[in-house]
């Protein structure tokens, strides 16, 4: 049996709308599940078109969640609170650089993806729905 870790983001409405940006980038499968898909599970019925469960997996191993919360929740802190961040990590150059290309369209450059005291490329951003995200490119290793 396999086990992964992955993100879990919750927005106030627009899970879709990131949830489609995050696929044109990191590409693979995507579902979506709305509320109205099974009647009186989520929120008002008023609130059907949210999403109830959305998902990306990529051939490469990526995966990432996403959902909306129900009106209900509105005070609740969403992807884009302080306190977390998505991290894409590895020695992959091309993948990890056309990555931090396509999320950073739009993004908050909080650190450019240069080269760090550590040798690794690194960057952090906020992408256009405030959700945190790390890149890290570690120097390949002869092997």
């Amino acid at each position: 049996m396999s086990i992964s870790l992955n993100p879990y983001l919750n927005f106030h409405g627009n899970a879709r709308e990131a949830l489609e940006f995050y696929h044109s980038v990191l590409g693979g499968d995507l579902r979506i599940e709305r509320y109205d898909s099974i009647p009186g599970m989520m929120g008002d019925p008023s609130e059907g078109e949210k999403v109830m469960h959305g998902q990306i997996d990529t051939p490469d191993g990526l995966t990432i969640m996403v959902a909306d919360y129900p009106a209900s929740m509105a005070g609740t802190p969403d992807a884009a609170s302080v306190g977390n961040s998505v991290c894409i990590s590895g020695d992959d150059d091309e993948r990890i650089r056309a990555l931090w290309d396509g999320i950073s369209q739009g993004a908050d450059i909080r650190e450019p993806f240069a080269t760090a005291p550590w040798g690794d490329t690194f960057g952090m951003l906020a992408d256009r729905f405030g959700v945190p995200w790390m890149f890290s490119l570690a120097p390949k290793t002869e092997g």
